[in-house]
Order: structure tokens, then sequence, then C-alpha cells
């Protein structure tokens, strides 16, 4: 019997596939890219065509051994990774090294759902070369901007730094705004906010508004001080109520950048994580139907457009649930701004009868969290828009003009399901004013004088730093969350209160780029070669004429600067924590396992410890919380803060959610399959979650170490601690 093997990407989504394609298919797992350039050097040609030397990734020998296997022994091959620049390079790369001589081999799905497989199985198609190139532009541009500006920085810096196209820019953007924070000057200003009570002891309260017909400025505690004795004995009367209806539109559905801001608005969860979740929603899961399912939709995506199909059954599922009055008649959304691809769906639910409690007892806590805001938003933005009405009230006394506002919904729509980040309750929207009528008249019953100063532009966040990538056109959907962790886990910037602070060594390699390459490290010239690469995928531009323009002028910039680039001394970061044996105060230093804290006093005292970082979870044993620390040979450990009057230790990645059972600690524990699951660590609790967390959640460099059966345990911390 003819046989067909498909090569997808993840070990998640074969084994989905596998258990709804029946016998006469082989799904296997390619684990990602197969091939790139190579570590060592450049890897590039860059007299001949900038033609890249591919190599095989270490580690992938078995798989593609495997796989070559699999080739042999079915009469067709079908390529099926994810649907965009880099699936469309993985399914080439895999042509390539399997020899596969089918055509056409491509296959695409948006979702991992039967019927969608199915139908991509019966329309395989050629393999795109447009986004291969893109790809391979992309690629190949950050391997001449980072293999020729890091060993610049190591020279003139610091060793072991290094510079990115795209990730320079964000510690530029971040470091921009602490320049802007630092040279603010606070600005004081004055409210005062009158309060009434009505005879039946109805309270209001209104803020003054205007003064002599122009809008009320107050400046200092005097200005404020005499208005409030012109004031005294007073009588407001009500001069002016003016009602009026506003309506209040949904969101579209979710993109990827989007999808991220709010995830970290209303979960809390940083954008690695919302990335590392929503895949697994993506990939299929069980949830107790005959095969497992893909619970949403492609999650790299820069587009809010739904499908007609995907609209018809948001209709038909929203007149049985809430009646016709809650289903909008057309979509009113916000223009996206930027360069949109538009090669994908939003991301939204499968099937929107598929409603988050029917799938809550198959999922995760954070799943789960995650599905319902992602299905929330999507059924909201196919519902009609609130109808809020909205009062405002004047209320005069010789030359000041007190306003009270209020506002009730008239007619919920949407927000009967979904309310965005800020306004998390119907009431937020409600502030409703007693029955008041034009010449009415009140006495105060206390006036409240409010001292408050200008504030500096805010520090960037997850979300905010997102966001800001996205409006100025930097990066793509799939490259958001990967720049995040990339400058944290460089030390160009700390995360503080969940806020980015660039480091003394962001700010002065911002600045040494700035002074010597402002193209590289230029918002609007990045900007511009995003669209270049847009340009590749669409066939309007050459891919190697792109690289030949961009690289002649760099390799003459970084020629000229290394010649006028001067050795810079890097201050190291001051801490609040003093040497125990001489009374300093302790630095930052980086070494090769990452920060530690030492005594600026070396080589006369030559104390130092491990910077520890807290993971927010509680220790089980006492009233500590669990830190990071490193052992001697520089692995990953989570030890409580107590220490020593503590002892608890556990190699595997405490997680904030509780154990279901007993209460207890969970952690993240490596299962069959390249997955994790959350595990109690109570050995007389056993209890496990479904495996369905990536290994990406737990450091690379503890992949590959031998694993103990335990979860954690209380032992003496010294054999572990640093």
């Amino acid at each position: 019997m003819p046989k067909t093997l498909v090569i997808v990407e993840s070990p998640t989504k074969a084994r989905s596939l596998s258990k709804f394609l029946g016998s006469k298919y082989t799904v296997k797992a390619s684990m990602g890219h197969v091939r790139d350039l190579p570590r060592s050097s450049l890897g590039i040609q860059t007299e001949d065509s900038f033609q890249p030397k591919y190599i095989t990734i270490r580690g992938k020998g078995e798989i593609i051994k495997d796989l070559k296997s699999a080739v042999k022994k079915v009469d067709h091959v079908l390529l099926a990774p994810d649907p965009d620049r880099e699936g469309e390079a993985i399914a080439w790369h895999l042509r390539e090294i399997l020899k596969i001589k089918d055509s056409p081999c491509r296959i695409e799905f948006n979702e991992v759902t039967k019927q969608a497989v199915q139908k991509a199985i019966r329309t395989p198609r050629e393999i795109d070369f447009n986004r291969v190139n893109s790809q391979q532009a992309r690629r190949i541009l950050d391997r001449l901007v980072g293999y020729n500006l890091s060993p610049l920085l190591w020279r003139k810096v610091k060793s072991g730094l290094s510079a990115g196209r795209v990730q320079s820019v964000a510690i530029r953007l971040i470091c921009d705004r602490e320049s802007e924070i630092e040279s603010f000057n606070p600005e004081e200003y004055w409210t005062l906010t009158v309060n009434f009570v009505q005879k039946d002891s109805i309270s209001f309260e209104a803020r003054l508004y205007k003064k002599n017909d122009e809008k009320a400025v107050i400046s200092n505690k005097k200005q404020v001080d005499k208005i409030i004795r012109d004031l005294t004995g007073a009588s407001y009367r009500v001069s002016k109520i003016a009602t009026q209806e506003k309506t209040r539109y949904p969101s579209p559905p979710f993109t990827t950048s989007a999808l991220q801001q709010e995830a970290y608005h209303k979960l809390n969860y940083t954008a690695k994580r919302t990335m590392s979740l929503v895949q697994q929603l993506y990939e299929g899961l069980d949830v107790g139907e005959k095969t497992p399912v893909g619970l949403v939709t492609y999650i790299r995506t820069d587009s809010n457009r739904i499908s007609e199909s995907a609209q018809a059954e948001a209709v038909s599922f929203l007149k049985e649930k809430f009646g016709q009055e809650f289903v909008s008649n057309f979509q009113k959304h916000a223009v996206q701004k930027g360069k949109i691809q538009d090669a994908h769906e939003a991301i939204r639910p499968t099937s929107i009868y598929r409603e988050p409690e029917t799938v809550k007892k198959y999922l995760s806590r954070d799943q789960y969290k995650l599905y319902k805001l992602i299905w929330s938003r999507f059924a909201a933005s196919q519902m009609s828009p609130a109808l809020i009405e909205t009062t405002s009230v004047d209320l005069s006394t010789g030359i000041y003009l007190f306003r009270a506002a209020g506002s009730v919904i008239k007619f919920p729509g949407f927000m009967r399901v979904y309310i965005e980040s800020g306004q998390e309750e119907l009431k937020e929207f409600e502030a409703t004013l007693p029955k008041l009528f034009e010449g009415d008249t009140f006495k105060a019953k206390s006036l409240v004088p409010k001292q408050h100063f200008t504030q500096p532009p805010p520090r960037f966040t997850d979300a905010t730093l997102i966001k800001t990538l996205e409006e100025k056109g930097i990066g793509r959907p799939s490259t958001y969350a990967p720049i995040v962790e990339t400058i944290l886990r460089r030390s160009y910037v700390n995360r503080f209160k969940k806020q980015f602070v660039p480091t003394e060594l962001g700010k002065v390699v911002v600045d040494l780029l700035k002074n010597h390459f402002p193209n590289i490290i230029d918002v609007e010239f990045t900007a511009m070669i995003e669209e270049e690469l847009d340009k590749i995928e669409e066939g309007k531009l050459d891919w190697v004429k792109m690289l030949k323009d961009f690289y002649l002028p760099f390799k003459e910039t970084v020629e000229t600067a290394s010649e006028k680039i001067e050795k810079v001394m890097l201050q190291d970061e001051q801490t609040e924590e003093k040497c125990v044996k001489c009374g300093r105060n302790m630095v930052i230093k980086i070494g090769r396992h990452g920060k530690f804290l030492a005594c600026p006093g070396f080589p006369e005292c030559r104390y130092l410890k491990p910077l520890v970082t807290s993971t927010g979870v509680s220790c089980p044993q006492c009233e500590g919380e669990l830190v990071i620390r490193r052992s001697k040979k520089g692995r990953r450990f989570f030890g409580c803060s107590r220490y020593p009057e503590c002892n608890f230790v556990t190699w595997h990645e405490p997680s904030a959610e509780k154990c279901p059972r007993c209460g207890g600690l969970m952690v993240s524990k490596e299962s069959g399959g390249g997955h994790v699951q959350l595990v109690c660590i109570k050995s007389d609790c056993g209890f496990k979650s479904a495996a369905d967390d990536p290994v990406s959640n737990i450091n690379d460099e503890n992949k590959k170490k031998p694993r103990k059966r335990n979860t954690g345990q209380s032992t003496d911390a010294k054999k572990a601690t640093t």
C-alpha cells in the first residue's frame, strides 16, 4: 500500500497529526532547523554573491539519519514546517539534505485540525523561493553584522560581548528612554475636588475645571490656598447638564504582538512565557476528543483578518449563546499601523464552539488562562458594540466652575465577554451621578486639594517595548520575544520591577554604536531593512543586491571604526550590599557563568558571592523564597534565600502554580518526547500535570545533564552552592 511521510517541526505536532492521519501516513519531526551557518567562521562568501555555506547543526545527526531512513520506506514525502519564512527555509533545507524528488512537496496549514491538515495534503505546492530567499537574506544580514561588530566590541569594550542588527536598536530605545527620564524636570501642579452630600445622603464629587472661563491651572500651594479661601461658605449651582451616548467598539482578534502585550497586562506573562504556552495550544492537545486538536490558529501573525468560515461560525454561536442583538453587523476595528504581511489570519480559536470551560479540565492553569484570553477576545470582536451613556454636570460658584462626570452602560454588547486590560470589570465603566437638575444648589461638605508632579516617560516593560518595536517596524512577530530575552541574557539591560533598566554595559555599547555605526542602531534604517526583506518575499527585490548594497559601505565603516575607537573602561555597577570582610559596597561583575557580586577592593580583598535572582516562588520549607543559584561548575539550581538557615534545594525549575491535590510546590520536570510537565515535589503526593510544556522552558545547559530521580531535596546546600 502506498505510504506518505509527512515531516513537521515539533514532536507534539507530529503526535497530533499521527493520530488523525491514519496508517497510510508516517509523521516525523525535524526538531526545527537541520542546517545553519557554521559557528566557527563567517560561512558567507562575500566575494561570490554572498553564497552561504550551510552545515548540519550539531546534535541533529541522529534526527537526519532517522529521516533519511524514513524517506527510503515511503512513496511520497510532504514537508509541513510552520507556514512562515522560517518554515519555508526549513522545508527547503530538508528537501536538499534528504534529496527529496517529490514535486510539489510543500504543504502548510494554519491550524492543527483534521480538516485543515487533510485539505493541505490534498493541495501540495512548490517551495516558495521568495520566502526562502527572504529568510536567507535576514540570516546572512544578521551574521554579517554580528560577526563584524562582536569582535570589535571584544577588543574595545569587553570580551564575550555581541551586537545584533535588531537587538542593538531595542537596547538603544531603552537607553534613550532612560536618558529622557534622567533629564526630566518635574513640575508641580494641584487639583481641587469638592465633595457634596444630598439630603438623602447620596454623595458625589466634582473637580475644579475652569476659572474665569479658562481652564484652571494651579501651580503651587499658595494658589490653591487662595482658591479655598475664595470658596469659604460658597454655594454651588448646577449650571449645565450634558448627556450623550457613546459607542464603544470591540478590539480585533489578536496579532502576535497584541497577544504578548495583553497577556503581560492581564496575566503577568512575559513574552517568552506567552509564546511557549500559545505554541502548545497551537500544536495540538488531548481535550477529550477522538484525536488531539490544535486549539488556536497559527501563532505568528501581524494580521487581524479572520476567514469567512470562522466569522460565520462565530455569528451562529453568538446567536445561540447571547441572542441576535449581541451579534455585530459589521466590525469597526482600529487601522493597523506599519507594514502588514497579512499572510495568516489573526490568532483565534480553531472552533468558537470549543468554549474555555469545556476544555479547562484538560489544560494546565496557564494554558487555560491564555486560551480563555484568546477565545474571549475573538468572540468579543464579532459582537455588537457597547453603548455607554455619559453625563457631565457643571457646578458654578462665582468665577469658578467645577465638573462632575458619570457613565452608565445602556447596552453591554461585547463587554459581556471581554474587557481590555485596565478595565477588568463592568463597574469600572460606571460612575453614577445622583439625579440632578439645572438650578439645583449645594453646599460643599469638604474641599480636597491634592499636590501632583508631572511624571517622566515610563520605562519600557515587555508589553510597551514590543508595542514600540511593532509600531516602528522593527522585527517581526516571531522575533519580539527572542529580542527581549537576548538583551536580558547578555546583560545589556536588567528587568527591575517589570521594567527594563539599561546597564552601564548597555549604555557604553549603545554610545559606541551611535558614534561609529549610526545606521546599524538607527530606528528608521532598521525599519527600512525590514521593508526590503518583505519586498524580497514578495519577489520585488533581489536578495543578493540587497545584501551588496548593505555590506559594502558597512565593511568600510567597520575598518575605519577599528582604527578610531579607543579602549573603553567599564565602570562596575555598585550595589548597596556591603563586603563582609572590608565593608566596601559590592559591585556586580559578569563571569562565564553569569553575574556575581565581588568586592571592588580586589586584589587586596578577594571576597565574592553569587548574585541570586528571585523566582517569585515561596520556599516549601520556610518563609523564604526560592532563588536561582549556580553550582561550582556553572549549573543552575534553585535554593532557599534563607540559606544556611534553610537548606532546601531543587535542580528543577519551580512553578508559581500550586499542586491542585495537596497545595505543595510544583516543579518542571522533563518527560519523554522532549517535553516537560509540572510535578508535585512531595513524593507522597505524586501529582503530575499533562506533559505539555516545551523543553525550552528549562535552561539549555541542563538539557543534557543526568537528572536525579527526586524532583527536589532537602540536603546540605554546601554541596551545590557557589
